[in-house]
């Protein structure tokens, strides 16, 4: 028998119904012919705690630090158990493996983890599959891969998972056993992933919070041409007093040019035209969606995943919504009309949008090359009647098919224009937009451009009819909300100053995946660190407290990149892992001896931020005690 174990049921079952014959349910797997198709459950394994190493370790104590195991241990997750003993069972039978993981890093070690802990000694086959077509699966089974190939992967994925456990087991029992001895009682998490995000806004708040506002004036013409009347704005020169980005920082100077400009004559004295062709926004990935799901119906990050999670598995409405793709197979390009008259045509809305779509179009959507383990979400083609869906679910599934939709839609085509205009011997500018084609935009409620200039030819003739001096403040920075940070974790290269460190983050996914990330912002409000204020995410007094007392890199994105960076020369360049660890275990000296009660109790003396809300204590147990202590170090998150 060949055994198939893909990474979760959904490509069992592509793979299964790719597979000649018909499949037959069996407890835990498919049976199809002589080959069986099972899958895991997520990770069925995850990386021992202290205690299974050493039974004192169970004790959190400062004097055990760093915890380092010379032999590794993975144990089943709790709920995995059951599947975990089908797949036992069935490599009894098997005579050859095939490894279904999602072709990534983290699909090679989830399902090869799996393989050698159940101890299968025989050959292992690779299935790389990245669509879930039909067509395209039967062509990945065609061509099986030597397992063997991607060992440096799975190293790197290995690599990583235990790096992450050293980090955060170490550092969380360093802190929250100095917090204790400064007085707090209670767990404080430390991640490699969640601190740095919690880094972001705990510095936005102070930035916030310390912001002191400037006056700046700004001065307006409205200016008779030709063919009409614009505004334009005056352009001050060096010699009067200017910030960095060139606003004027006293009013007289404003106010004695205006008092002259009434009446005046002047002449357009530059004139720059620029035709643009915008192609539509791309499908999209989990995390583009969480963020404009978040804008426009003020929806969590974690919200929308749990929508999409519904759409995907109990209304079957979505491909696959943990994708960090925003391209699509050339293969679907052929059946996306089918595809998208099915999904949209039980909808007002979407079949609007549906008549002005040309299916002869093709945009850079469809492209092979830029497919990773998955492609970007797209409706399934399944009718949907969102009349039945909740309305949060209707609003995610319009997104959804709208940016499938809007690639049949021609490019938006506009003209931006520049005008330079001299009166009384001052230069003013002004600046309009005309809409050529709308093209995709009216399927988007995007923020309006700069109206339109009347028309202008160079050189002409104006004459100032009103002019005003305007008192403006400079503002500070948005707090953070889901939307923004989770495009700050997408796009974490722009919070990093060292060039090469940006250009490394720019090259990976940024801080966390799309799986995880709006599970890290629910773990930092769950655990105190983050609050919500309206749409807004602040830091509370313990999160600031925490990235206070803890050493600066480790609040900081930095680290991430240089772990993609070794990781990578794992994954890509056979490098040894070892040596990466060991630099790991030296740095965790280092930063275990920052650990101080003294700081931290300066900390969380002057730390400033929301109040968080009252933690509930679980039945039976004191907040902060022992028990509950223990369970968080037995279970480190991935970040």
């Amino acid at each position: 028998m060949r055994l198939i174990i893909a990474e979760k049921p959904s490509l069992a079952r592509a793979i299964a119904e790719a597979l000649p014959g018909s499949p037959r349910k069996q407890e835990g797997a498919l049976a199809v012919g002589e080959t069986t198709v099972t899958w895991c459950l997520g990770h069925l394994l995850e990386q021992a705690p202290p205690d299974a190493y050493d039974p004192a370790l169970k004790q959190w104590r400062l004097d055990q630090l760093p915890i380092l195991p010379s032999r590794w241990k993975l144990m089943p997750r709790p709920k995995a158990r059951g599947q975990l003993a089908v797949i036992r069972r069935l490599l009894k039978s098997a005579r050859v493996v095939v490894h279904a993981g999602d072709p990534d890093r983290e699909g090679q070690l989830l399902v090869q983890e799996v393989i050698e802990h159940l101890g299968w000694k025989g050959p292992v086959s690779r299935l790389l599959v990245s669509d879930l077509n039909r067509p395209a699966v039967q062509r990945a089974l065609a061509r099986l891969e030597d397992n063997g190939r991607f060992e440096p992967l799975y190293r790197a994925a290995q690599c990583r998972a235990r790096a992450d456990w050293l980090y955060g087991i170490n550092l969380t029992r360093a802190w929250t056993l100095t917090g204790r001895q400064a007085g707090h009682d209670g767990v404080l998490s430390v991640g490699r992933v969640q601190t740095p995000v919690l880094g972001l806004v705990v510095r936005r708040d102070a930035e916030i919070r310390d912001f002191v506002p400037k006056p700046f004036f700004v001065l307006w013409a409205d200016l008779a041409v030709a063919q009409g009347r614009l505004r334009a704005w005056w352009v001050p020169g060096e010699a009067h007093p200017l910030d960095d980005q060139g606003r004027l920082l006293a009013r007289e100077p404003a106010a004695a040019l205006a008092e002259r400009l009434p009446g005046a004559e002047g002449r357009l004295t530059a004139l720059e035209r620029r035709d643009r062709r915008q192609a539509a926004p791309l499908p999209y990935s989990l995390s583009a969606l969480q963020v404009d799901a978040a804008r426009r119906h003020g929806l969590s990050a974690k919200a929308t995943l749990d929508i999409c999670q519904r759409l995907y598995e109990r209304h079957q409405l979505i491909t696959y919504p943990r994708s960090d793709c925003r391209h699509l197979p050339e293969e679907h390009f052929a059946a996306a009309r089918a595809t998208l008259e099915g999904a949209c045509r039980q909808d007002e809305t979407l079949r609007q949008w549906l008549a002005g779509a040309d299916f002869s179009r093709r945009s850079r959507a469809w492209d092979d090359r830029k497919v990773g383990a998955h492609h970007a979400l797209a409706p399934t083609g399944k009718p949907a009647d969102l009349a039945r869906l909740e309305k949060a679910e209707a609003d995610v599934f319009r997104l959804i098919a709208r940016n499938v939709l809007a690639q049949f839609y021609p490019a938006l085509s506009t003209r931006e224009v520049k005008a330079e205009f001299t009166l009384v011997g001052e230069g003013f500018r002004a600046r309009g937009q005309e809409i050529l084609d709308p093209g995709w935009k009216p399927l988007f409620t995007t923020r309006d451009e700069a109206p339109p200039l009347p028309p202008l030819t160079e050189g002409e003739a104006c004459r100032v009819q009103e002019a005003g001096v305007e008192d403006r403040e400079t503002r500070p920075p948005e707090p953070f909300n889901d939307a923004s940070l989770i495009k700050a974790m997408m796009n974490i290269a722009r919070y990093v100053e060292d060039p090469a460190v940006r250009r490394t983050l720019r090259e990976h996914d940024g801080l966390g995946t799309e799986a995880t990330r709006a599970g890290i912002i629910e773990t930092l409000v769950a655990r105190g660190y983050l609050v919500r204020r309206a749409k807004a995410l602040r830091a509370t007094r313990l999160g600031s407290a925490l990235i206070a007392s803890l050493p600066e890199a480790v609040g900081r994105p930095e680290r991430t990149a240089l772990w993609e960076q070794r990781l990578g020369a794992i994954a890509e360049q056979g490098e040894a892992p070892a040596p990466f660890l060991a630099a790991l275990v030296e740095d965790l000296h280092g930063l275990l001896a920052a650990a101080d009660a003294g700081r931290m109790r300066e900390a969380l003396h002057g730390a400033r931020g929301e109040q968080a809300p009252a933690a509930r204590s679980p039945r039976g147990t004191r907040r902060g005690g022992p028990r509950r202590k223990a369970a968080t170090a037995r279970r480190p998150r991935r970040s």
